[in-house]
């Protein structure tokens, strides 16, 4: 539900890109984004636990565009890369939300107290830091987008990459801790340490993945990220234990950092309107979060966690082969 919400707001968040300044934009965003953190704590029926977590979806896909449409403005003002970075704390904000999750069950907190006072700390660093950020000039320039925006072509190419490279993080995210019960035997301690193995390496990457984009390009970056990547689902395929199942989710991880950053970095060239790109390929790369758990399931329910696995390996594999999507178009015509 929460994707089908984001994928709803989405085309819809170009125009209001456009209509209002970014800076207000970005903060009016997160805290309708951390308000709705309260609501999937309220309902008392699955009804409403739906459309909670659909309101919930609808606020982050409009935050998201909006903080990566800023993220795109501050690396163009920069002219190097700078959105892996700012990724690798929303990896790093994982981490602590988990951490602090797993406090407060075992502190047995009501979970509308926890929701409800993270909301409330959220939303103020949020709107302290949004006082400190640009304004897009250029938008105003450039004649208004549609009221709801459908990608381009350019656009969708460059998302399908970055379908490509969610579907790797929701593997890693979601099934890895399962993949190790059930395929190689592991405590549920061992299960808990491979979904660290994987957010820990994605957020280590990301935070030092600008350095490797500047040094070799967006397009080689992605093309070894994917390589990375095959080889770490490969490994989790073959794997003959559980410290090989480890160290392959732990490639996985590397491997999908840094494709998302650059994918909506160069969404940003593509246009007049960067927040209509960015919109238009967030729609596309986020589909996996309704895509990836139904075709893993399925695939595992009628075989076996290896061979969705075996897909995973495909999938990422395909971003190395269509990275070339990716260069600018001055780039594409030396």
């Amino acid at each position: 539900m929460p994707a089908v919400g984001a994928l709803l707001a989405m085309p819809f968040s170009g125009r209001l890109a456009y209509r209002y300044a970014l800076r207000p934009f970005v903060t009016v965003s997160i805290v309708a984004w951390c308000g709705a953190l309260v609501l999937p704590a309220l309902p008392t029926s699955l009804a409403l636990l739906c459309v909670s977590l659909l309101v919930c979806g609808a606020a982050a896909g409009l935050g998201d565009m909006a903080m990566n449409a800023e993220g795109v403005l501050v690396e163009n003002l920069y002219g190097r890369s700078v959105m892996s970075s700012f990724h690798g704390f929303w990896s790093l904000g994982v981490l602590a939300g988990a951490a602090v999750s797993a406090l407060a069950s075992h502190a047995a907190v009501d979970a509308r107290l926890q929701f409800a006072v993270e909301a409330l700390a959220l939303a103020a660093v949020g709107v302290a830091a949004a006082r400190l950020m640009l304004n897009d000039l250029r938008t105003g320039e450039a004649p208004a987008p549609p009221r709801f925006a459908l990608p381009t072509r350019p656009v969708l190419l460059i998302g399908l990459v970055g379908l490509c490279a969610v579907f790797g993080e929701q593997a890693g995210t979601d099934w890895s801790a399962l993949y190790i019960r059930n395929e190689l035997g592991g405590s549920a301690s061992a299960a808990a340490l491979a979904v660290s193995a994987f957010a820990i390496t994605m957020a280590a990457a990301r935070l030092v993945g600008d350095r490797v984009i500047r040094r070799v390009g967006p397009v080689a970056s992605v093309r070894i990220s994917g390589a990375c990547a095959a080889a770490g689902a490969v490994a989790v395929v073959l794997a003959p234990d559980l410290p090989a199942g480890l160290v392959g989710f732990a490639l996985l991880g590397i491997g999908v950092a840094l494709v998302v950053p650059i994918v909506f970095a160069a969404a940003g060239r593509v246009g007049p309107h960067p927040g209509r790109s960015i919109a238009g390929v967030a729609g596309v790369a986020y589909a996996s979060g309704l895509v990836a758990p139904g075709v893993i399931g399925g695939i595992a329910a009628a075989s076996s966690l290896t061979t969705s696995f075996c897909l995973v390996a495909g999938l990422v594999a395909i971003m190395a082969l269509t990275a070339g999507v990716l260069r600018s178009r001055d780039e594409r015509s030396e």
